[in-house]
């Protein structure tokens, strides 16, 4: 995993807190822990870990209520399950008493920590900045997802889920339900009157086309749901996909729009587009008709966005992309309903 500068979406206290819990929460590991620096510091805290020897792990710590501790389980059996399918995912480091994870107490309550090995690798891009690189790369990027995104799709198409399995849906209810996953979108102050009616009659509508769509195996599944240029790390021709905290279940065109959805209405969006869908086609088949679903889950997607900067308004990371995303998430739903 890339080093890069911790995201302080928070205080420095915050920060300070998560660096502490994570120390106290390294007793759990058999490592010979030198030091431990942040990677990226938002909801959850992930942090390197620097071992005697020159040896490297990451420690997360998760946000307070995200997920149950069965939630958490379910997610490391499906990046065992990946694994053995092979797909390059992050392996976990078990804990001195053999667990994939530990509750640790902290002010406030208990928090989740993990451990995984150290990736080597860059990140493809970020949400900031987008991907880098020639229109050339850009659509090597983007086929390499669409490619992985497939192969993830097989797997969770086939796999027989262990008894007891949980995560949370991306589902109608979880997107423009009455309480959506990720907050009640359309309640978010900085939306204008006009703004609010648009989303308002995008939401109705959206509902209508998911509940067309339908539910259909080959159509919805266990989804990584963040599949962003930031959560895929580069290590030559090597791709690997970390950052499962967002997966559950949803449709596979809700992965893809996921992918597009900080490049519509880019110049480089027709690139990226075509690219992912010759590289999922690779491996999966995508129909030209349910690809005409596509507007309506870039739709859906948007508005998640909104709901999480709604939740959480003193947030840096809320202040300082709200404007901006209310633009996209609004010009994204006209196209949508402009189409319908």
């Amino acid at each position: 995993m890339t080093s890069g500068t911790a995201t302080t979406g928070d205080s420095a206290v915050f920060l300070e807190q998560m660096r502490a819990l994570a120390l106290a929460a390294l007793d759990a590991w058999d490592l010979p822990v030198m030091s431990i620096a942040p990677i990226k510091v938002r909801e959850n805290a992930v942090f390197r870990v620097d071992l005697a020897g020159g040896g490297r792990a990451v420690l997360r710590v998760h946000r307070r209520g995200y997920h149950s501790d069965e939630e958490l389980d379910s997610e490391f059996h499906w990046l065992r399950a990946l694994e053995a399918a092979g797909i390059p995912v992050p392996r976990p480091i078990p804990s001195r008493r053999g667990r994939d994870f530990e509750v640790v107490a902290a002010s406030g309550g208990s928090r989740q920590i993990d451990v995984f090995e150290w990736i080597d690798g860059n990140q493809m891009g970020s949400v900031e900045t987008g991907p880098t690189g020639t229109d050339e790369a850009i659509a090597g990027q983007y086929h390499r997802i669409g490619t992985i995104a497939a192969r993830m799709h097989n797997q969770s198409s086939d796999w027989q889920r262990p008894p007891g399995f949980q995560r949370h849906a991306w589902d109608l209810r979880g997107l423009v339900g009455e309480q959506p996953l990720w907050g009640r979108f359309w309640e978010l102050a900085a939306l204008t009157h006009t703004q609010k009616s648009l989303l308002d009659r995008a939401r109705a509508l959206i509902a209508s086309g998911l509940a067309a769509y339908g539910t259909r195996p080959d159509r919805y599944g266990l989804i990584h749901a963040d599949l962003v240029p930031e959560n895929l790390l580069m290590d030559g021709d090597r791709v690997r996909v970390i950052d499962f905290d967002d997966a559950g279940f949803g449709w596979y065109l809700f992965e893809l729009a996921t992918s597009l959805y900080f490049v519509t209405g880019d110049r480089i969006y027709p690139t990226a587009r075509d690219a992912l869908i010759r590289g999922y086609r690779s491996e999966r088949p995508l129909s030209d008709e349910a690809l005409e679903w596509l507007p309506l889950f870039l739709a859906a997607r948007g508005t998640t966005y909104l709901g999480w900067v709604h939740t959480r308004p003193d947030s840096d990371t809320a202040r300082e992309f709200t404007p901006a995303l209310i633009e996209r998430v609004c010009a994204v739903a006209e196209e949508f309903l402009a189409a319908c």
